[in-house]
Parts: C-alpha cells; sequence; structure tokens
C-alpha cells in the first residue's frame, strides 16, 4: 500500500511570480525552537500526499529555505514546477495544486552544509559572490536577510541571479532595495530577452558573468582592477543546477577558484592544502564536470596551476 503523509504544516501563503514559478510561505503545527533554530542555506524535507492518483501515495524532496531565522509566522520556499519530472509522482506537480490553506508535511529539522560556517567561515572577509540560476536564489535570499537582521554588511557582496525571463526574478523589488539601501551588489540577468522586450538589463545566463567580457563587467562593480578577481580577494558560492555550476568551475579555474566538491578534487589531483574557494549545491543529479574527460581534467589541472 503507498504510503500516506501525516500532514502537519499548512500553507499560509502562496506569491505566483509566473507560470510554474512561486513562492510559498509555510506554517508548522508545532512552536519553533527558540532562536536561530536553522543555518541560513540549509534546507527542509517538504512532502505532500497526490489528491489526484491517491494509489501513488506521497512524495518528498528536500527544497532550500528563502526565509531568515527570525521569521517566526513561517518557513518560506521557493519553488519551480518541473516541466518534466523524472519521477511519476513530481513533488511539484502535486504542490502547485495547492492554494493557501491546504496542508503539507514539512520534515521539522532543517539540514544541510551550504552555509557561510559550513563552507568558508563566518569570519571571512572576502568579498563573496552568490551564483544562482532559476529558484537556486533561495539559500542566498536566506543568507543576506540573516546578515541584515544581524547588523552584518552586505556591502562585500555580489548575487548573480540568472532566470529566462524577467518575470521569473523572484524577490527582484528587495534584492535592488538591499543594492539601494545596504550596498548589495545585485545583478540579474535573462537569457531570453526576447521574450521580455520590456527588459533593458542584463542578458544572457548566471554565468556568463565568468567569461572574459563578463569578468571585466563583474570587476567593475565590484570596484576591482581588470584581471585582478581571485581567491585572494573572493569566494564564489554557487546554487541550481547542472550548467550554471560545471561552466562556473570551468570558466574560474583560470582565476585560481578552487572547488570545494571532494570527487573534483580527488579526479584533478588538487592538493589537501590548496583551499577551496568554490563552493556549490546542486538541485538536480547530472555531473557538473565530466570527471571521466581527460581533455576537461587536463584543462582544468592546467587553469589551476598543478600542472
Amino acid at each position: 500500500m503507498a504510503k500516506v503523509l501525516e500532514p502537519n504544516a499548512t500553507i499560509v501563503g502562496r506569491i505566483d511570480l509566473s507560470e510554474g514559478l512561486a513562492i510559498f510561505q509555510v506554517a508548522l503545527d508545532d512552536e519553533l525552537p527558540e532562536g536561530d533554530w536553522f543555518v541560513p542555506g540549509q534546507y527542509m524535507v517538504i512532502g505532500v500526499n497526490n489528491a489526484v492518483e491517491p494509489e501513488l501515495g506521497s512524495v518528498q524532496r528536500p527544497m532550500s529555505i528563502a526565509s531568515e531565522p527570525a521569521e517566526r509566522g513561517h518557513v518560506e520556499f521557493y519553488i519551480r514546477r518541473v516541466a518534466r519530472p523524472e519521477s511519476k509522482n513530481p513533488l511539484t506537480h502535486n504542490l502547485f495544486r495547492l492554494p493557501e490553506g491546504e496542508r503539507v508535511f514539512l520534515r521539522p529539522k532543517p539540514k544541510g552544509h551550504f552555509t557561510i560556517p559550513g563552507t568558508i567561515g563566518i569570519d571571512d572577509d572576502r568579498w563573496r559572490i552568490y551564483v544562482s540560476a532559476g529558484t537556486g536564489l533561495a539559500p542566498f535570499v536566506s543568507i543576506v536577510r540573516d546578515d541584515l537582521t544581524h547588523g552584518r554588511s552586505v556591502a562585500r557582496t555580489c548575487i548573480i541571479h540568472g532566470v529566462s525571463r524577467s518575470g521569473d526574478l523572484g524577490y527582484r523589488e528587495e534584492l535592488e532595495q538591499m543594492d539601494e539601501d545596504h550596498g548589495l551588489i545585485y545583478l540579474p540577468t535573462v537569457s531570453r530577452p526576447a521574450e521580455c522586450p520590456d527588459w533593458q538589463g542584463r542578458c544572457g545566463r548566471a554565468e556568463d558573468c565568468f567569461t572574459e567580457d563578463g569578468l571585466e563587467l563583474l570587476e567593475s562593480r565590484l570596484s576591482l582592477t581588470a584581471g585582478s578577481l581571485g581567491p585572494d580577494d573572493a569566494v564564489v558560492l554557487v546554487c541550481g543546477l547542472q550548467g550554471t555550476i560545471g561552466e562556473s568551475i570551468l570558466r574560474l579555474a583560470g582565476r585560481g577558484f578552487v572547488p570545494a566538491e571532494k570527487k573534483i578534487r580527488k579526479a584533478l589531483q588538487i592538493p589537501e592544502d590548496r583551499t577551496a574557494s568554490l563552493f556549490f549545491e546542486q538541485y538536480d543529479s547530472e555531473p557538473v564536470i565530466d570527471l571521466e574527460n581527460e581533455e576537461i581534467v587536463a584543462g582544468l589541472r592546467s587553469d589551476l596551476g598543478l600542472e
């Protein structure tokens, strides 16, 4: 018999940004723990029962938290309805059928290490470049919200957010306000500008900020000397799908940014004393780098000065 979940939370808010893209605000039945009950950058597991095909039972998936620990009324998630799901019982299809007031399951304990303490450490004062594709923005929204709540400066933080269309730029107004009021560098970019003719900002994918021309523009925004961006000045955190993560690794290797992921470090034979400066959280299962491709591996080793 298919497993059925016992709901323990309610959708108290739903903001639909565009077709198949929404912010869900979910309130647990039980009172949240006191204080900072999770670390910004972590995720929680959401579960729903399939009401249309109940024989399929329930489905659960991890989702990055977009709200900050200080938000006591709800936990917020920034979610895309998957267009071509791998499962016959996809979470997002079931979730997007639910309006405000519907019940869901939320595993109470947040998890994950894609956090500032879990990557670079809270005392690291380099530029923080957060690279997000689509809903990969969620953990970074949580992090910068928490920074401001605790009086930490975001003036050396840059958020790059790549989407298909301008209407997909979740949290745009909030981040633009942080840019204006607190010195956050917010760089939204749209990969299908022909479909949103009113868009007058950057065009291209998030990782295009790391092409030769993109890096020149990025360094200008960060007030860095042309050609100087490297791990001495900055650390890069990437969240999203395989393409954005893989291309970011490939394009930044020549600037000396060393990936933290263990399989990549092993394949590239990166010495243990070579400090990581590029971290990522992946939302799909495709390998970010084809480590069986000798040409790619050799190129990365050369770019990182390992040959």
